[in-house]
């Protein structure tokens, strides 16, 4: 039984474009494989803490106080849900060119030396393979070319940072100039889902046991 983490980081609630296509990708993986375990993760509502001076140790150290095993607590348990999932996948909306504050607490807490990656002979090595990510990117404006793409620092910046724990397979699932009007924002969640439908094939899982 292959096992999902969901991943959500919006802060629009209903409203929000890349809740709606992450839940569109979930609905499209149970379709192939009913019998999938889902774990949810919702950053949205800020429980999960940004690093302080208090806490970073717990993740980038040895933790001592209490504060420092607090952080080390929550990073356990987050890494926990990444390692057993065989795909993950990413609501990450744009915010200010880059990804919301949420999800970069959520990396800052799973990406944590000698768990999920390492330094061998100079190199960073990622300790996290096997894993497929799916991430949904909903943007105000069109970023995958054209004179605004040099502004993109969200898909490079994930694309690294899940490369840097060893989740190389990763599929980006853009929707695109949403704050162009109705129109245009129709046009770009059924463009997306049709991606997702393109991306999400009925081997899907099979390709995770080669």
């Amino acid at each position: 039984m292959s096992k999902i983490l969901v991943i959500n980081s919006s802060l629009s609630g209903d409203a929000s474009v890349s809740r709606l296509l992450v839940a569109e990708t979930v609905q499209r993986l149970l379709a192939i494989e009913p019998d999938a375990e889902i774990t949810h993760r919702d950053l949205g509502d800020g429980a999960i803490p940004h690093l302080t001076s208090a806490t970073v140790a717990g993740i980038r150290a040895v933790a001592q106080t209490q504060a420092e095993l607090t952080a080390q607590a929550l990073s356990d348990e987050l890494i926990a849900e990444l390692t057993a999932a065989d795909v993950v996948v990413i609501g990450a909306p744009m915010y200010n060119f880059s990804i919301p504050t949420s999800l970069r607490a959520w990396f800052d807490h799973v990406l944590r030396p000698r768990v999920t990656f390492a330094y061998k002979d100079g190199a960073v090595q990622g300790l996290l393979t096997g894993t497929r990510a799916v991430v949904i990117e909903a943007r105000g404006g069109r970023f995958t070319d054209g004179p605004t793409k040099w502004m993109d620092f969200q898909e490079p910046y994930l694309k690294t940072l899940l490369g840097f724990i060893g989740i190389t397979d990763v599929t980006f699932i853009h929707a695109e100039k949403l704050g162009s009007g109705p129109e245009a924002r129709e046009l770009a969640i059924t463009t997306a889902k049709t991606r997702i439908t393109d991306v999400i094939t009925a081997d899907f899982f099979s390709v995770l046991e080669v």
